[in-house]
């Protein structure tokens, strides 16, 4: 029986949900594998940490945080810190939480290694808004840093340099970071799910279907869609798995996701969104070092329909924290 220490998210359960959603499924799933475990929040003191490690002696951190000292950024240093403290983890490695989070400097690698990406420009706070000629309307605004969509709404989709600057100053306002815009791109959006270290699984494909959205709005996944489950039953969000991609794109989309993975340093467990367009190219969105692994996500989804169940895949993240070799394991 391994004993599992499990830090859980900090957000207030009104506010994010889904996030606690994710804590709860995981504790379950830990419980019925037979682990031993103990929960520990952690908001911006990591002396709790060196405690319950000190005290509890886990043979592994199951890592659900999400944010420290409130910026989502800080994550990574959590995780250098589990290092620094030669103490195994499970989920990505810092390099790669670092790589994936910056959503311009993860493109611009995967960009050097034959990865296609929309064209972007970074809009940096304190800046006058002007957008390079190369950069050509539909635009979306994204905060260059967060995830979960945060800040992405069907306003961030704009038409004229009016709106963009609109949009990038309610980022840098509103969101507190810089802002990354990117060519906004018509087509599905697909997702690949990856698992391991050095030897990768990748998981089926799973496509992110809107089915009930207005005539016109943009096909993305807004803030709201992500947080609010009503709203994403009222538009007919729901992911499933395509069957008319065809071969050749099923095999593009996979080599694409595995070398993403590889080219940012990712380990543990991954996701790779990407838009699929009319006349059939694929362009990687965003690499997610940190996905989320609850019940009905697209991991666990993904994950089921390759015949691994939810406790056998939380097994598996387990496996691949205690096998990962870190600078520490390798003197």
């Amino acid at each position: 029986m391994h004993e599992d220490f499990v830090p859980p998210l900090d957000e207030v359960p009104g506010d994010s949900a889904p996030h606690w959603k994710t804590e709860f499924d995981v504790m379950a799933g830990l419980g019925a594998l037979g682990h031993d475990v103990r929960a520990l929040g952690v908001h911006s003191d990591l002396s709790v940490i060196r405690e319950a490690l000190d005290d509890f002696n886990p043979h592994i951190t199951f890592n659900l945080l999400e944010e420290f000292h409130g910026v989502a950024l800080y994550d990574q240093h959590v995780i250098s810190y589990l290092e620094l403290l030669q103490r195994p983890y499970t989920g990505c490695n810092p390099r790669g939480l670092m790589l994936s989070h910056d959503k311009a400097l993860s493109k611009k690698l995967l960009t050097y290694h034959r990865v296609p990406v929309p064209k972007f420009a970074v809009f940096p706070q304190g800046r006058r808004v002007h957008r390079p000629k190369s950069l050509e309307f539909p635009l979306i605004v994204k905060s260059l840093i967060e995830h979960a969509s945060m800040g992405i709404s069907q306003a961030s989709v704009v038409h004229n340099d009016a709106k963009l600057r609109e949009r990038v100053e309610f980022i840098h306002t509103s969101i507190g970071t810089d802002a990354i815009v990117e060519q906004y791109l018509e087509g599905r959006e697909l997702t690949v799910c990856v698992i391991g270290n050095q030897r990768l699984q990748l998981l089926p494909i799973l496509e992110l279907e809107f089915n009930a959205l207005p005539e016109g709005a943009p096909r993305i996944q807004t803030e709201r869609i992500k947080r609010d489950m009503a709203y994403q039953k009222r538009v007919g969000v729901a992911l499933a798995a395509p069957t008319d991609l065809g071969e050749e794109v099923e095999r593009r989309l996979l080599a694409l996701a595995k070398r993403s993975y590889k080219t940012l340093g990712m380990s543990g467990y991954g996701r790779m969104d990407f838009r699929l367009t009319d006349d059939g190219r694929l362009y990687v969105l965003e690499a997610n070092a940190n996905a989320d692994i609850s019940v009905g996500e697209e991991l666990a989804d993904s994950a089921e329909l390759a015949g691994i169940g939810y406790e056998e895949l939380l097994q598996k993240v387990i496996n691949l924290g205690l096998s990962f070799r870190p600078l520490w394991k390798q003197e």
